[in-house]
């Protein structure tokens, strides 16, 4: 007897990207692990740092160091879900039974005024 079960999501990794980054890809990363938009992430980093007087600042550069790179076959962002989505190359994709294309519609034909003088409106 087999089960089916369905496949698992990958959970959620804290990861540095190597394409979406400003400096060394804090806040990409803080955004994508929160589903957040990393320039939030950027602002909010700006602001506690004005608010602290530098100090909250020093978590950038700790994050930096403790935050392994992502790996450099991963799937770009946004991936709702831990994963791009994947389509299946076009010869994969089967056509149902009973299906015929279509052959394409010949080009339209647009009437065409004839040239010359235009005859005066009738009052």
């Amino acid at each position: 007897m087999t089960t089916n079960t369905p496949p698992q999501t990958p959970y959620k990794q804290l990861r540095r990207p190597t394409t979406d980054r400003m400096v060394a890809g804090v806040a990409s990363g803080l955004g994508r692990y929160l589903d957040v938009d990393p320039t939030l992430i950027r602002v909010t980093f700006a602001v506690t740092g004005l608010l602290t007087g530098g100090l909250a600042l020093l978590a950038y550069p700790i994050m930096w160091f403790l935050m392994p790179e992502e790996p450099p076959g991963a799937p770009a962002w946004p991936h709702p879900g831990g994963a791009a989505p994947q389509r299946p190359p076009a010869a994969a994709q089967a056509a149902p039974p009973g299906y015929a294309p279509t052959p394409p519609y010949p080009p339209a034909t647009v009437p065409v005024p004839p040239s010359g003088p235009v005859p005066p409106a009738a009052a």
